[in-house]
């Protein structure tokens, strides 16, 4: 019998653990990588019937991987604490599961994000597809991408029609606290790519992704909020590079 996995890292996510784990009460495990909260986390997860493991936060790839280490399901699901599985694609999930062929590595599977109130359609946040579900034999995560991770798998990869929702950002707090944390990476990233803060990117940079967001990926069909996230988009980019800036100001960065 091919079992399943699903699993969710989590950090102070007393708020959304509850819903999300409720949502995954289906499959034969359900794993929670808490990387030591300090609120309740531990013990909703604990209630649910979710086993607990306990690891220090490196970066989120190597998160994913530590949990396909811990997992003991044929197959893994991740999930966010802020994400939820509806039950048409818990019913997909089980049946692609139990009629995959041997050469069928994972899935992707489309989201929907939640965004200031509402299901943003355009603006780049849809069909979202995430590639979450994976036979665990043969799935890492790679190391060159620490955030917006990738798994690479070893075998075939196919798409589920069904959605997973995301009760993604609901202020712009939120957003801003969360976008500076990934900039971190990112222009970590940039960095050893040999990407430097030339004065110009700092604005030329954010106007094409404004741009990209609102025009390109129709960001206008999602009125305010699809205006408001083109510009909040933009400004993720002037944080990378103000970030980039703070770097080479503390290092001595190599010739551009």
């Amino acid at each position: 019998m091919t079992t399943i996995s699903a699993v969710v890292l989590a950090r102070n996510e007393e708020r959304h653990l509850p819903d999300c784990l409720a949502s995954l009460r289906w499959a034969d495990e359900m794993l929670v990588v808490d990387s030591f909260s300090t609120d309740r986390t531990p013990e909703i997860a604990q209630a649910a019937g979710a086993r607990l493991e306990e690891r220090e936060f490196i970066n989120y790839a190597a998160m994913r991987d530590t949990a396909l280490q811990l997992s003991n399901g044929d197959w893994v699901l991740f999930i966010d604490a802020d994400e939820r599985v509806p039950d048409d694609l818990r019913d997909e999930v089980r049946a692609v599961v139990a009629a995959a062929p041997p050469a069928q590595a994972g899935y992707w599977i489309p989201r929907k994000n939640y965004i200031f109130g509402a299901w943003i359609r355009h603006t780049g946040w849809y069909p979202d597809r995430q590639l979450r579900l994976m036979r665990r034999a043969g799935a890492r995560y790679d190391p060159a991408r620490p955030v917006h991770e990738l798994a690479t798998l070893d075998g075939d990869v196919g798409q589920l029609t069904c959605h997973m929702t995301h009760i993604n950002y609901e202020t712009v707090g939120e957003f801003i606290r969360k976008q500076k944390h990934y900039a971190q990476f990112d222009a970590r990233k940039l960095w050893q790519q040999g990407v430097r803060p030339k004065a110009h990117k700092f604005v030329t940079q954010p106007l094409r992704e404004f741009y990209r967001r609102l025009v390109q990926l129709s960001g206008w069909r999602d009125g305010w909020r699809g205006w408001l996230l083109s510009a909040l988009m933009g400004w993720y980019q002037f944080e990378i590079y103000r970030v980039m800036r703070r770097r080479r100001g503390e290092t001595t960065p190599a010739k551009a």
